[in-house]
């Protein structure tokens, strides 16, 4: 029975290794692996809690489960965009903490080949330690997160004690 088990586990975690659900940020694509996505939801009204980061915009309360969001687009230090009825909010686990990511729109799951992934170039300071890797798909690039890194120690700490 156990050995079932295990394989069922393997096979799931197998059917999401390389998919990716990928999101628009202004003209720029991005995806996320989803093996992290909890769930999509439209965009809802927010609670906004003092003393966070500008980026975190609050919390929303999703079927009885307090959540914090983020915008993302202020996180990656773009301009803050009004939202609109395309505006999502993409649930994620990210160490143990689900996140709300808000994000211009949600465009769709596509499989990656490892094959098809390259690391990011390194920009030394300057460069994003969000982005885990650069998925080639046709003509077009997706900027890979990594979503272990959207939250820093001292946010997932802010978060913890509320």
């Amino acid at each position: 029975m156990v050995a079932e088990i295990d394989q069922e586990f393997l096979e799931e975690e197998d059917t999401q290794k390389g998919k990716f659900l990928t999101f628009l940020l202004g003209n720029e694509f991005y995806g996320i692996e989803i093996k992290f996505v909890t769930e999509i939801i439209g965009f809802q009204p927010i609670t906004e809690v003092p003393d966070l980061p500008d980026y975190i915009k609050g919390i929303i309360n999703l079927r009885g489960k307090i959540i914090p969001v983020m915008d993302v687009r202020l996180r990656f230090r773009k301009p803050f965009r009004e939202y609109n009825d395309r505006t999502c909010v993409i649930v994620v686990d990210v160490l143990e903490v689900s996140v709300g990511l808000i994000v211009d729109s949600v465009s769709e799951v596509i499989s990656i080949s490892k094959g098809e992934i390259v690391d990011p170039p390194n920009l030394g300071k300057g460069g994003s330690g969000y982005i885990k890797g650069i998925g080639k798909v046709g003509s077009e690039v997706k900027l890979l997160l990594d979503c272990d890194k959207l939250l820093n120690e001292k946010d997932l700490e802010s978060l913890e004690n509320m």
